[in-house]
């Protein structure tokens, strides 16, 4: 089969794998459709060290080609999603209800991190009976596709947000996970929401997916716009780039009592600084709540349920569509993040 892999550090391209083989507990998937994450070009460029022909994505659909002998409720030809997460639901981290912990830190991102991703024409599903879930005949595979991460992952900011009902909530950048995460917002009755984002077609989709209003932070002092439309500042933050800056804006937007939800993917540096005043000196009873989305088909099942309700529509963020075949054209994309790109769609078929 063909796989697009990370040959090293800074460098990709497509390699020739044999089809994966499943045990007992596991599937191998015949890939549809597939996303390409930012996360992947995180990982090309060395945020979690070296790693050598390793199969790059975490973000795709498919049909089932193989299934292990213990795997019961699913059939061969089946339609099934994947979240990027793929815990075993054994060890004492998933026990504990840190599933996306699995076994270790992390420990629950195995796509492209301790075992081959999903940009290829097959991939190996670990526990299968838990990791599989089936795609309702009436969403189509490139908008079921968006479950495996921007969903659960900005959903996921929202929920961990801890915002009240009718309360206030600052999403810092609007990119995929973060204009999902303001959906998320609007779906956990966030009276207001504010987005902070400076590029134009983000800031008109953020508009569409429930932003009340959306702030320039290259034209506006954010901080201080929040502070006067709110009080004191958000009962909650959501971050959704990774960076310093955006950590250090939640902080000091955040009132005292709320909360900060990191989702971004911090994929540079060795630490990130605390703003000291503006966390009250360490006493100002701001939580910082950081997480990686939740795996497994309870959780694919309830977002596939928004999608056939139509609660949710995340088909404005693909922006480019692109075969298999031209998928490094879609990473470089998603690296340059050139011609408006969102997300690039990757289609097998």
């Amino acid at each position: 089969m063909k796989s697009f892999v990370m040959k090293q550090i800074g460098e990709s391209g497509f390699m020739e794998k044999p089809v994966p083989e499943a045990g007992p507990n596991d599937a191998i998937i015949r890939t549809t459709r597939a996303l390409v994450c930012t996360s992947d070009i995180h990982t090309l460029h060395g945020a979690i060290g070296e790693r050598h022909n390793l199969t790059l994505g975490h973000e795709a659909v498919g049909v089932i080609h193989q299934l292990g002998s213990e795997v019961r409720g699913f059939e061969i030809g089946q339609r099934v999603a994947v979240n990027a997460i793929t815990p075993c639901f054994q060890c004492d981290n998933c026990q504990r209800g840190y599933t996306s912990q699995c076994q270790q830190m992390l420990g629950g991102w195995k796509f492209a991190n301790v075992k081959d991703g999903s940009l290829a024409e097959f991939f190996h599903v670990n526990n299968a009976q838990a990791n599989l879930t089936p795609i309702p005949d009436s969403i189509p595979d490139e908008i079921a596709v968006y479950t495996a991460d921007m969903m659960s992952t900005g959903f996921m900011g929202a929920e961990h947000a801890a915002i009240p009902l009718g309360g206030t909530v600052a999403i810092f950048a609007q990119g995929p996970v973060g204009l999902m995460a303001t959906v998320g917002a609007r779906l956990q009755g966030a009276g207001l929401i504010i987005a902070v984002e400076s590029m134009p077609e983000r800031q008109r989709l953020s508009k569409e997916f429930g932003a009340d209003i959306v702030l320039d932070h290259t034209q506006t002092d954010v901080i201080a716009e929040i502070r006067r439309l709110t009080g004191q500042g958000v009962d909650s933050a959501i971050e959704c780039l990774g960076a310093q800056a955006t950590f250090e804006a939640c902080i000091r937007a955040t009132r005292p009592g709320g909360t900060i939800s990191v989702i971004g993917y911090f994929g540079h540096g060795d630490s990130v600084e605390i703003p000291r005043l503006d966390w009250g000196v360490g006493m100002g009873d701001k939580v910082i709540r950081t997480g990686l989305c939740p795996g497994g088909r309870e959780r694919m099942t309830r977002l596939l349920r928004l999608l056939e309700t139509k609660r949710v529509d995340p088909s404005p963020l693909t922006t480019h569509t692109f075969s298999f075949h031209e998928v490094d054209q879609a990473v470089e994309l998603m690296r340059t993040k050139e011609q408006g790109i969102i997300k690039p769609l990757i289609v097998f078929e």
